[in-house]
């Protein structure tokens, strides 16, 4: 790739979350992911240009050196920062802006570094998995957080047996995100259990919100693009998907086709998710591994704890997200312990790695944390970056992109996945890993209690504490 010579007109929009916008190239499996800045600071512009390069380093260093070691080196890809042409960069976000969601115009897109983050598009199967010519799919799923939390600081009993994506579905309810209820549970689809994971996808494919998005050759065919624009009609959806599960088109029809073609898919996805070297060893996690909220049948909840093969994808995930071991309301203190040091000592920010360098020896402390509180603040900030990297684990996409696969073309035998009508090929990647703020641990905290709190309100009709003004205000 030259990057003197760029075309805007071999790059189209591709997608954006809340701090960054990717643009994709149209024939190379190839994605530019810029950042995004309040429109109202421009004021900080110049700040920003010099200030870029820092950001999406330190983005990739993370993912790197701490999440890819943690999730697994065939899961993980980091990407490179580049600095582009600044006037390739302006045409390009001229170019993209009438596709922008309204909802997410309030930020602009950094016309003024020239860094981007570039990564493979991972929408598209790589090309050595089959041919190019070759049609792909890719469901992008966003899974959240699948445990219970299990530790002795938690106030609140609610909190043991309801998970917090189904507990936080009333307040987004309430608050106008979202027009209606997502029967999804992650503890469903982090459970193992086949029969639980796929009335977990078949949740997430009735109300996908922004947990569940289907590709086709690169472009969303289903799924949210935000709250107020969504493509969600299940009879598109199966028009696409029939040629991949029924080549022989018009083998099946109404509405049992839809659930055939749908029940295909699941089975492509699940396992996908479980597909691991050795199926016989088994993570599960501490605490309760079902959650009450579930409107799975109670007895299929309690039936057994399948558990999920050690180096599957979910697995890998599950076991970063439960570094966090004390729960929001353990660490809060511990983030206060820190807080006040700093407060004191300002300069101990960098010694502390506060925001970075994200290098070996951040994991390697993250990884060797004592049993014990000894009551330093050295205990207490490697606590906080554990939760730090648990929240990345809770926040993250898993990318399962696959293609039909012929019976001649015989890719690796772990990669490929017979259906009824078809076999496929395919690939596995996890997405969205950039380290969260350490200054956003109090939002955190308050959040965690005015979600239960609402909970609590909606669905019990009282308080299990005395006073929620704290957790209720404004950050």
């Amino acid at each position: 790739m030259e990057l003197d010579q760029m075309d805007v007109n071999e790059w189209k929009y591709h997608g954006e979350g809340n701090k960054s916008l990717v643009v994709s190239h149209l024939q190379r499996s190839q994605v530019f992911r810029f950042l995004k800045y309040p429109a109202s600071d421009t004021e900080n512009l110049c700040k920003t240009a010099r200030n870029a390069f820092i950001h999406v380093q330190k983005i990739v260093d993370f993912s790197k050196n701490v999440m890819k070691p943690l999730l697994g080196e065939n899961y993980v890809h980091h990407g490179v920062v580049v600095q582009l042409p600044l006037e390739f960069v302006q045409s390009v976000c001229l170019k993209v802006q009438q596709e922008r969601p309204e909802s997410r115009c309030d930020k602009m897109m950094d016309t003024f570094s020239g860094y981007a983050l570039c990564l493979p598009n991972l929408t598209k199967l790589p090309a050595f998995h089959f041919s190019e010519k070759q049609s792909s799919l890719c469901i992008e799923i966003k899974p959240k957080c699948g445990f219970l939390p299990f530790s002795r600081h938690v106030s609140r009993e609610t909190k043991y047996r309801v998970c917090r994506f189904c507990m936080h579905q009333h307040l987004k309810l309430a608050n106008g995100k979202w027009h209606r209820m997502s029967r999804y549970c992650p503890l469903d689809l982090f459970s193992g259990s086949k029969q639980r994971m796929s009335f977990a996808l078949k949740n997430l494919l009735q109300e996908p919100q922004n947990n569940l998005k289907i590709f086709k050759n690169g472009t969303l065919i289903y799924g949210c693009k935000d709250e107020k624009d969504s493509l969600q009609d299940l009879n598109t959806l199966i028009h696409h998907l029939k040629p991949y599960f029924y080549p022989a088109n018009g083998l099946i029809s109404g509405s049992h086709g839809t659930r055939t073609v749908l029940n295909e898919l699941i089975h492509v996805i699940t396992v996908a998710l479980l597909n691991a070297t050795d199926s016989r060893r088994k993570y599960i996690p501490e605490g309760r591994t079902y959650c009450e909220a579930s409107t799975l049948h109670r007895e299929i909840l309690r039936k057994g704890i399948s558990g999920l093969p050690k180096d599957c994808v979910l697995s890998k995930i599950l076991q970063a997200q439960t570094l966090d071991n004390l729960d929001i309301e353990g660490l809060y203190p511990l983030y206060r312990r820190v807080q006040q040091h700093l407060e004191e000592f300002p300069e101990e920010r960098t010694r502390l790695q506060i925001d970075g360098p994200y290098d070996k020896s951040f994991l390697e402390k993250l990884e060797n944390v004592q049993p014990e509180d000894d009551g330093t603040v050295e205990y207490a900030v490697q606590k906080v970056h554990q939760y730090r990297v648990a929240m990345t684990a809770k926040d993250c996409s898993i990318m399962i992109a696959f293609s039909p696969c012929a019976e001649d073309e015989l890719p690796d035998s772990h990669l490929v996945i017979p259906s009824s009508k078809s076999r496929f090929t395919y690939s596995v990647s996890i997405l969205d890993l950039d380290p969260k703020p350490y200054e956003n641990i109090p939002h955190q905290y308050k959040l965690d209690g005015k979600i239960v709190n609402y909970f609590l309100k909606k669905t019990l009709g009282k308080q299990e504490h005395e006073d929620c003004t704290l957790v209720l205000h404004s950050v």
